[in-house]
């Protein structure tokens, strides 16, 4: 028996050829709204289980710190530590998923458009098996050549054999990486959150857990077992859900099996090329830092570590809503939606950057705090403290480059083609950061490094933003730079009072929580007094998300409450 949908009977003067179809106007608006409630919800999810993955890193950090200090074996971890760091980049964040996400999104247009067979299915018959034997050719190939590795990385370090022996341990993350990065990009282009964002929390808890099972009789070489156990159970989080993603129906209910027309379509070898590159030349900052910090004293790789880890935080949070309407993103530039794709992108950019600049500002102001309440125990001192809250406050000021190069560098891929601006772009902020480096290092030593991370990927933002055009999504520029302008003000503003509210107590607990609380209610007075665009969205989307039930992917709905809800459905003012 068919049953007649609720929303059809709620106006009985309409006509009833009207509301058994209603207008597109109608329709593109109903989907709007699903659309924005699901984003939310969405964004929501992804920057939960992304503050649980970034507290059990720092829970990480602070058990490496712990359990042995800041001296020549962390510094020997932390060069072997580069493995991972530059696989996360190249196969988890950054590269692999801007190439893989408009090719999955452009799959599923041709699917929901019926194209012959399944070219979703097609898409992976076509990559994985040649992206598979590639990570594992790679991870060899670390395993093999880290000596050489580890000398061209940090020739100064004191104990060459540990590093040597850390990276070859964690050169297995190549391959759990990829794999990783290949489900993530998969689930996400299938607007599926929950198993991608769950990923750093099942990766911590791998080291974690080896450190301290393994600590007393490996040492610091529990850290790089941890590394290759987590990998692993990223891929083990993510796979069966990519699983029922590949066997399921569409939307008709007809199955779509992989037949005569599913076709193998040719591996896109430049757009993996400019997008690989990118991220690999992104990374290399962390390059430059360490080959200048190793001829630097005991220590210095360390503390730069730990501060980038504690400063990064704002940025990883700001660019979760990127993370999440990047497919949508791409699935406008699928559809040669380019005004939709357009207004998206400057939203995005809006919002991370209030959050960022907020977050830049509280790391200005209490990072002191903040290193002595997460890190000063056991093996870490008060002047690895010190030392370490100094670079954190140099590295802030390249959080707002470091989330609009993030930001923009995914509206250059988003259409699937090959781009190669976004790698000019990179090169000249790197270029600018091992000069600068350079140059600062004998004088200022480790915050001579971090002040060069910060001007070079500010160099990069200014590039990409300027490059913005026929190139990638054609944003408004002016508009753009108006709204980075004006959260910059209030950022200022609210360092400058939080920063001595902070030092007023003692405790660093108290000490911590008041200055939070001063930096946040001036950025928010300030930011209304500004007319800072993020501000506005940033409470909208709060309230998005607290008012909407969840439903559908993330839960079970009542029937009564949604019923109540199609009749009297939520409009923001315009």
């Amino acid at each position: 028996m068919k049953v007649t949908p609720f929303r059809a009977a709620r106006s009985p003067s309409v006509p009833p050829a009207r509301s058994a179809a209603p207008d597109a106007d109608t329709r593109a608006a109903a989907e709007g709204r699903s659309s924005g409630g699901f984003l939310a919800r969405a964004a929501l999810l992804t920057a939960v289980l992304s503050v649980a993955g970034s507290v059990l890193g720092l829970a990480r950090d602070q058990a490496l710190a712990r359990l042995f200090g800041a001296g020549r074996e962390t510094d020997a971890f932390l060069v072997a530590w580069t493995v991972p760091e530059f696989a996360a980049t190249l196969l988890i964040e950054d590269g692999l998923a801007f190439a893989l996400v408009p090719m999955f999104s452009l799959a599923l247009a041709r699917r929901a458009q019926g194209a012959p067979g399944d070219p979703v299915r097609a898409l992976v018959a076509s990559t994985l098996p040649r992206l598979a034997p590639a990570f594992v050719a790679v991870g060899a190939l670390v395993v093999v050549c880290a000596p050489q590795l580890v000398r061209a990385l940090a020739p100064g370090l004191p104990d060459h054999a540990l590093a040597v022996d850390c990276t070859r341990l964690t050169a297995t993350c190549v391959v759990s990486f990829g794999l990783a990065g290949y489900c993530s990009a998969a689930l996400r282009a299938h607007r599926r959150f929950l198993a991608p964002a769950a990923i750093y929390v099942a990766y911590n808890t791998g080291i974690i857990s080896a450190m301290f099972v393994l600590g007393g009789r490996w040492g610091v070489r529990s850290a790089a077992v941890g590394v290759a156990a987590g990998g692993f159970l990223m891929v083990a989080a993510q796979l069966p859900s990519l699983l029922r993603q590949l066997r399921r129906r569409d939307d008709d209910g007809v199955e779509r099996p992989a037949g005569t027309g599913d076709q193998a379509r040719p591996l896109a070898l430049a757009l993996f090329g400019t997008v690989l590159l990118f991220a690999l030349c992104r990374q290399s900052q962390v390059l430059i830092e360490r080959f200048l910090a190793s001829g630097l004293p005991s220590g210095a790789i360390s503390h730069l570590n730990y501060a980038q880890k504690v400063a990064q935080i704002p940025m990883t949070l700001s660019l979760m809503l990127c993370t999440v309407t990047f497919p949508v993103v791409a699935r406008a530039m699928a559809d040669g939606d380019t005004e939709r794709a357009r207004d998206r992108v400057e939203r995005d950019v809006a919002l991370a950057a209030c959050l960022v600049l907020l977050g830049a500002a509280t790391v200005v102001a209490c990072a002191p705090q903040m290193i002595g309440l997460l890190f000063q125990r056991g093996a870490f001192t008060a002047a690895d403290t010190a030392a370490t809250a100094d670079v954190m406050r140099v590295y802030a000021l390249g959080l707002l480059g470091q989330t609009v190069v993030g930001a923009l560098a995914r509206s250059y891929f988003s259409a699937g083609r090959a781009s190669w601006y976004p790698l000019a772009a990179m090169t000249a902020g790197i270029a600018a950061t091992a000069g600068i480096g350079a140059w600062a290092v004998a004088p200022w030593g480790v915050t001579g490094i971090a002040a060069a991370n910060a001007a070079g990927i500010t160099v990069t933002a200014a590039l990409l933003l300027a490059g913005m055009g026929p190139r990638s999504v054609p944003v408004r520029v002016r508009r753009v730079l108006g709204d980075l302008v004006r959260p910059v003000l209030a950022a200022a503003g609210a360092t400058v009072v939080g920063a001595p509210v902070a030092d007023l107590f003692t405790v660093p607990a108290v000490s911590l929580a008041a200055g939070v609380v001063t930096v946040v209610g001036v950025f928010v007075l300030l930011g209304r007094v500004l007319r800072v665009q993020g501000v506005v969205p940033a409470l909208d989307f709060v309230r998005s998300v607290t008012r909407r039930l969840p439903h559908g992917r993330f839960g079970f709905r009542s029937r009564v409450l949604v019923r109540f809800r199609d009749r009297f459905p939520f409009r923001r003012p315009r």
